[in-house]
């Protein structure tokens, strides 16, 4: 990959949750997988102005280790927005919207805040016993790029992808909690940060490299 990036991607995933299920990490009795059930992305070129693509998304319809659809429980509905009727009228394959994830990235790593490659992606991924078209190496957290901007890490550490805007007094990007949102949101906080000269596009890029 080199230290020479014309681009790299932002991505977001929404997955199944229930009231409590982060503070207890997924361990209740009743708990679902946290299986991925939205993935949202956009392009941030590193070239000036640091322009920003429309944002794209895939609904993801969740599968059990049966291989039985989960249903949602409505803390979900509640908070993204998402539906039984949407999953029905648009989830798609996990496998088929992680291809599309990986088309529209075109080689370039994918940026998210924090690793939801590990905490929703690859759970769902292993639960249907499928292996990952995307390598782990194009995979990286957003999170250490703000505290390299001179954030503390005290104020980083409570940032969310939906809060990361308003902390830095840009306008809303999207609906909080719609991965397309959340995505959008991190990439303007990061073409913000590199467009006062906080961050690099060379910073960017060693942070990506293998």
């Amino acid at each position: 990959m080199g230290l020479s990036l014309a681009s790299v991607v932002v991505y977001d995933c929404e997955f199944l949750t229930a009231p409590g299920a982060p503070q207890r990490f997924w361990c209740g009795p009743t708990d679902p997988d946290p299986l991925t059930i939205q993935i949202g992305a956009l392009r941030l070129s590193l070239e000036p102005p640091f322009a920003l693509s429309e944002p794209v998304g895939w609904y993801v319809t969740p599968l059990d280790r049966d291989g039985a659809r989960v249903p949602l429980h409505p803390l979900v509905t509640q908070l993204t927005g998402i539906t039984e009727g949407r999953l029905d009228r648009e989830g798609m394959p996990l496998a088929g919207a992680l291809s599309a994830l990986d088309a529209f990235a075109e080689g370039a790593p994918l940026l998210a805040w924090g690793k939801d490659e590990l905490l929703s992606l690859a759970a769902s991924l292993f639960v249907e016993g499928l292996s990952s078209p995307i390598p782990a190496s194009r995979f990286r957290s957003a999170v250490p790029l703000v505290v390299q901007a001179g954030e503390p890490v005290e104020t980083v550490e409570r940032l969310r992808s939906h809060t990361i805007c308003a902390h830095f007094g840009l306008p809303e990007a999207g609906p909080a909690h719609d991965a397309r949102g959340d995505a959008a949101s991190v990439a303007r906080a990061l073409q913000h940060l590199l467009a006062s000269g906080r961050l690099a596009a060379l910073d960017i890029a060693r942070h990506c490299a293998p």
